[in-house]
C-alpha cells in the first residue's frame, strides 16, 4: 500500500507532516516524493508553532500522520523544542519523528537521540539523493514498520 492509498483510505491527513522553513528545501522534498510515487503524501507547514497546532489539531480528531519529518533550525519554535513537546505529550509520543538537518554535528545528533527523536538524517542536497531517502524512509515508515 502507498502513501496516496493510506491518505484515501483513512480520510484521514496525508501520511507525512513536513515541518521545513525553508521554501527551497520544502519544495525539494516534495518533488522527491512525487518522484517515487507519491504525489499529496505531504503536509507541509513553515514553523515549529504551526507543527504542533497542527498535531494538536490531529490529536483532537484522532486522525495522525504516519510520520513527521522535523528540521532543526525552524522560526518560533526550534525543532528541538517540537521534539520534546511531541515526546512529552501522552497523545503524540508514539509519532514517529525523523530529523532532517543540514548539520551533522555529534551535538545536534546526540541531542535528539536523547530527545527521543527516531532517527536523524542528513538533509540531501540534491533531488536524486533526495529520491534514494524519500523511498527509503517511505518504504520503511510507510510499508514496513507497524505502528501503533
Amino acid at each position: 500500500m502507498d502513501a496516496r492509498t493510506l491518505a484515501d483510505e483513512t480520510g484521514g491527513p496525508p501520511p507525512i507532516l513536513l515541518v521545513e522553513d525553508n521554501p527551497a528545501d520544502a519544495r525539494l522534498a516534495r518533488e522527491a516524493f512525487r518522484e517515487i510515487g507519491l504525489e499529496g503524501a505531504i503536509r507541509h507547514v513553515v514553523d515549529g508553532v504551526e507543527a504542533l497546532d497542527y498535531l494538536r489539531r490531529c490529536a483532537a480528531e484522532d486522525a495522525w500522520p504516519r510520520l513527521v519529518l522535523l528540521d532543526l533550525n525552524l522560526p518560533r519554535k526550534d525543532g528541538r523544542e517540537v521534539l520534546a513537546e511531541i515526546k512529552a505529550d501522552p497523545r503524540m509520543r508514539r509519532l514517529p519523528v525523523i530529523v532532517m538537518s543540514t548539520s551533522v554535528a555529534e551535538q545536534d545528533i546526540q541531542q535528539c537521540y536523547a530527545l527521543h527523536a527516531n532517527g536523524f538524517v542528513a538533509k540531501p542536497v540534491d533531488l536524486g539523493h533526495f529520491e534514494r531517502v524519500a523511498e527509503a524512509i517511505s518504504l520503511f515508515w510507510l510499508q514496513v514498520a507497524e505502528l501503533p
